[in-house]
């Protein structure tokens, strides 16, 4: 993988278009939390991560970080919960882009078919990584380069529709505080994440060293860009209580295509975003099957997790026990609710599990000699958890809520415990 490669890898890992009708419907108060989170936590992670790449080069990215910086367990711990919280983002990230696939088009798609799409997804953008990653980067390139042909397109529509009639909402950037919006404060944080991935892709780059910063610098400033100019441009569309988190761009497409007498605008952000999507959900899923595969080479997991196919070489029981778990999880996770509130579960414990290891990769960083950019990320990272518990409206039974949130994240922690001990013993 050469700079463009991990540069559109990173892309695709870290953009998540499926946050941005959350940040519209928020306002445009996101605007400037986006370019906070920027400021605060997605350059000391790019300064950290491009640190520790150089320090512990190799496949394995925050578990040989953690495991080197502060032990075996801790490193397990980190390994663990890390990709425990990425296996519940599987399913909330299919369930959205598979939801906005088929309503943008006009579908409306049923609990039971939704999860079926949204199973198969998860098994199609995997199962491109499983013949390799020559043959799986173009799942990624595709979907990176279809973030910025969606951020585009949707500041020229934005622009012509302003044009013809103003903006349909005032735009105050400054950030309003309220219960029922604190929750969606974590997933801002949340959706800037995620370019420690690429560092998990050290031994597939080609000089990691050079290449990894470069392309981190490339695609945070990207991603800073499009969260910002998107949830502008649909701001200008639409005011910020007509754009739902789920339907957004269905109802932001609809508007522009009337107002543009453009008809193919909705399927083809459809496409854009499904690809996207699809993209995400493959670079994000070969990334973290390096993970087992580490932990496996060290004996704290199966034997069977240590080992590439013959063929393709790519760690496969690695990627296939991830698309198992995801897939168990999607079902799991709507027993006793809504499909609504089951979506917001989902997220709410995909920030909890997936913003702990930040305490320890920054962690790293500042045994790396780095000082501001660890304040900075832990600050921001355990500001991030706090706001993930504070349900939204959408939560009917908090106390349901609650619980799922606390079980969840105990049974990540205590079930590395179990394996850990079992294997080290």
């Amino acid at each position: 993988m050469g700079l463009r490669d991990v540069t559109l890898f990173a892309i695709a890992c870290i953009i998540g278009t499926r946050w941005i009708p959350a940040a519209a419907h928020a306002g445009p108060g996101s605007v400037m939390l986006w370019l906070l989170t920027a400021l605060l936590f997605v350059i000391p992670l790019a300064i950290a991560v491009a640190a520790l790449i150089v320090k512990y080069p190799g496949a394995g990215g925050l578990y040989l970080w953690t495991r080197g910086d502060f032990g075996p367990w801790h490193g397990f711990l980190c390994f663990w919960v890390y990709w425990m919280g990425l296996a519940v983002w599987f399913p909330s990230a299919t369930m959205f882009y598979m939801s906005v696939g088929l309503g943008t088009v006009g579908i409306v798609p049923g609990r039971a078919t939704l999860l079926a799409v949204s199973i198969a997804a998860i098994w199609v953008a995997l199962g491109t990584n499983l013949l390799g990653v020559k043959i799986g980067k173009w799942t990624e390139n595709v979907g990176g380069a279809s973030s910025w042909v969606l951020g585009g397109l949707l500041a020229v529509v934005a622009a012509l529709v302003w044009a013809r009639r103003g903006a349909a909402t005032p735009m105050h950037f400054m950030p309003h505080w309220n219960w029922n919006t604190l929750n969606f404060w974590s997933t801002i944080a949340y959706g800037m994440s995620g370019l420690e991935l690429a560092g998990l892709m050290g031994a597939e780059m080609h000089d990691p060293e050079r290449t990894l910063p470069r392309a981190g610098w490339i695609a945070s400033a990207f991603a800073t860009l499009f969260y910002s100019g998107a949830t502008i441009a649909m701001l200008v569309l639409l005011r910020p209580e007509k754009i739902s988190e789920l339907n957004g761009y269905a109802e932001v497409a609809q508007t522009a295509g009337s107002a543009l007498g453009a008809l193919w605008l909705a399927p083809l952000i459809a496409v854009l975003v499904l690809a996207s999507g699809i993209g995400q959900i493959g670079g994000i899923g070969t990334a973290i099957s390096r993970l087992p595969f580490a932990a496996g080479v060290d004996g704290l997991l199966p034997k069977a997790f240590a080992r590439v196919h013959p063929r393709w070489g790519t760690p496969h029981y690695s990627i296939l026990a991830l698309g198992v778990v995801a897939s168990f999880l999607l079902i799991a996770v709507q027993i006793g609710d809504t499909m609504r509130a089951a979506y917001q579960e989902l997220v709410s414990l995909m920030v909890i599990t997936g913003f702990l290891p930040y305490l320890y990769i920054f962690g790293s960083a500042w045994k790396a000699g780095k000082r501001v950019s660890p304040i900075c990320g832990w600050a921001i990272t355990i500001l991030a958890i706090l706001c993930s518990v504070v349900p939204t409206a959408d939560i009917a039974n908090v106390w349901l809520f609650e619980s799922k949130l606390a079980v969840g994240t105990f049974a990540a922690i205590a079930t590395a415990w179990l394996v850990y001990r079992r294997r080290a013993a």
